[in-house]
């Protein structure tokens, strides 16, 4: 069985991280993998957004395999891309969510922390369970960590290597929806269904503007923003979405679960 699987749903890219066996934790050949897919998500125009998630239902993915942890950091692309496979590329200009089922723990818990956002089965569960092994984030850990949960959640974690449920994770802002279990890819398909019809242009230059303005001052990010849209207040897409509206065509966007889902 392949380590990875890749499979097309419309305009939706699907990657599997396949290693029931070890919990979905990412050798060297799985690293590789995942470069592959994420660089071929990238090329592609006719794919809107990605998934990222893991085989079966009781792991996401336990982070690196640390029985060949020598070997992933000597893969191919661990220096430029990073040893969990693509955790250095920065410049997918698309949509990604992750879906998880179980374990999110140390290195897999990074991947999720590369994708836009989460959608979690109710027993999940999270954590950088790689600090009882002086294991660090070399992944992005420690710089996306922070940005998506804020700095006193993102320490206690890095700090505490405590594990957390999903209830909590949501909480903190870890993750933005939990679903029944089972139901993770699911969920996530309909976000990303919803996500890629909508009108483009305007949608991927407002998470343009967002990632882009981490690293400035809300005077400088208001600025970018302004700049990005000189040609989305133009675009066909924008007038048409209006014209749609004028005319009384107004689709109901994506539900969030009830809290009291699970």
């Amino acid at each position: 069985m392949p380590k990875v699987i890749t499979e097309r749903r419309g305009r939706t890219f699907i990657v599997t991280i396949n290693r029931q066996e070890a919990r979905n934790a990412v050798d060297a050949d799985t690293a590789n993998l995942l470069n592959d897919a994420v660089n071929l998500f990238r090329q592609d125009d006719d794919l809107r957004v990605m998934l990222l998630t893991g085989a079966g239902d009781v792991s996401f993915c336990a982070g690196a395999d640390l029985k060949g942890a020598l070997g992933l950091a000597e893969n191919r692309n661990a220096q430029e891309d990073g040893p969990m496979g693509f955790s250095r590329i920065t410049d997918v200009q698309k949509p990604s969510i992750a879906a998880i089922e179980g374990y999110c723990l140390a290195g897999g818990l990074e991947l999720a922390c590369w994708c836009d956002f989460r959608i979690a089965a109710a027993h999940s569960r999270f954590g950088v369970v790689n600090r009882r092994w002086g294991v660090p984030l070399i992944d992005g850990g420690t710089q996306r960590l922070w940005r998506i949960v804020g700095l006193g959640n993102a320490l206690y974690l890095i700090e505490t290597g405590a594990m957390i449920s999903a209830d909590h994770a949501l909480r903190m802002g870890l993750v933005q929806e939990i679903v029944p279990k089972g139901k993770a890819l699911e969920r996530s398909l309909e976000l990303a269904e919803a996500i890629s019809n909508y009108p483009w242009n305007s949608l991927v230059r407002d998470r343009q503007a967002v990632y882009e303005g981490l690293a400035m001052t809300l005077p400088e990010g208001l600025r970018h923003e302004k700049l990005l849209h000189v040609a989305s207040l133009r675009d066909k897409e924008m007038l048409d979405g209006l014209d749609r509206f004028i005319r009384g065509q107004r689709p109901q966007p994506p539900t969030p679960p009830s809290s009291s889902c699970c």
